[in-house]
């Protein structure tokens, strides 16, 4: 059985200062002699950086073992060290086909849709990766690094809408994200919050448990802040456990001397109040989408958001929050009086 190949010092073509490449896989017990020597000799080209050699040496060794998942696995990284994306991407999905049970197929997807910067996509399959090996440290840095390059790309998103949206907000309409004020703790507590739901969505697969952030605020400071999280998993099944729920927050909000309160509930968690039934579709424009609300509470005003699960790609990601009417959709009655 021929040793790994240890890790390039180069990053792979078209990722961002992301580390080197992966080590090439070992050939399993049982391959061909021929195959493996030529894979020997493959590793050591890719070792020694001669990625093109390399990847001509593993087409050979494909030759003669077409069936063997670690050569086009590795062929792979080397097409991918030579920024052909495609054929990198190709011989990933052949390498899924052959040992799907594998994670560094997986894995070599997810680095070529990177490459593509097509990161909804390589972070599916950087996740997909991890469910085949948990323990896996490179798989679990590659889910963070997507996911945060998915949030920036959002939030750079998000400045586009802004400025797209001015005209209407001088209008009076109020964009997506716009909360109404004027106290800055509050207005970047609320952000945080939002934000917070789409990173953590993409780390946890989509799971995140209902919850109530509270922002206080020491007495006689303007500047010592601190959050309190109060988790209400039970508070959404029925009328009852909702007032009991309700009743125990606005204590608490009181205890702790809150400036504001914010609420994040999945939809999927809410057996009542089902504020979207019975809307219609010109209403309630999400229809059956899974997401999550965002009530934000404070003493002289309440704001609301929906933010709609990303289902078309990745179902464990979300979509920018858009503003609802709060007299209307609200999920939680008041909770400063």
């Amino acid at each position: 059985m021929s040793t790994d190949a240890p890790c390039s010092a180069l990053p792979s073509a078209g990722q961002q200062g992301d580390g080197g490449t992966p080590a090439i896989a070992s050939t399993p017990a049982g391959a061909g002699v021929a195959g493996g020597s030529l894979k020997e000799q493959g590793n050591a080209l890719f070792k020694a950086g001669s990625f093109l050699r390399a990847a001509v040496v593993y087409t050979q060794a494909i030759k003669e073992d077409p069936n063997n998942h670690t050569l086009y696995s590795n062929r792979s990284a080397a097409f991918l060290q030579l920024s052909k994306v495609t054929q990198a991407l190709k011989d990933a999905e052949q390498t899924i086909r052959l040992a799907p049970t594998w994670e560094k197929g997986y894995f070599r997807k997810g680095c070529a849709l990177e490459a593509m910067k097509k990161f909804d996509e390589s972070l599916e399959a950087f996740q997909k990766a991890a469910e085949k090996n948990p323990k896996s440290v490179e798989v679990s840095t590659k889910i963070k690094q997507m996911a945060r390059q998915i949030r920036d790309r959002r939030r750079a998103e998000g400045r586009d809408n802004n400025a797209r949206n001015e005209g209407e907000s001088k209008s009076g309409k109020k964009g997506p994200l716009e909360i109404n004020c004027d106290d800055n703790r509050v207005t970047n507590f609320a952000r945080k919050i939002i934000e917070g739901v789409t990173e953590i969505c993409l780390q946890n697969g989509g799971k995140l448990d209902p919850a109530v952030h509270f922002l206080s605020c020491k007495e006689g400071s303007n500047d010592d802040l601190s959050e309190q999280i109060v988790t209400v998993k039970e508070a959404f099944e029925s009328p009852e456990t909702l007032s009991k729920c309700v009743g125990f927050l606005r204590q608490y909000s009181t205890e702790v001397s809150a400036l504001a309160a914010c609420l994040v509930v999945p939809r999927n968690c809410i057996a009542y109040p089902q504020v979207w039934n019975g809307r219609g579709v010109k209403n309630w424009r999400f229809g059956a989408k899974d997401g999550f609300f965002v009530q934000l509470e404070m003493p002289k005003n309440r704001q609301l958001w929906f933010l709609p699960a990303f289902t078309e790609k990745n179902p464990k990601s979300v979509r920018s929050a858009e503003s609802l009417d709060v007299e209307v959709y609200a999920v939680l009655p008041p909770l400063f009086r």
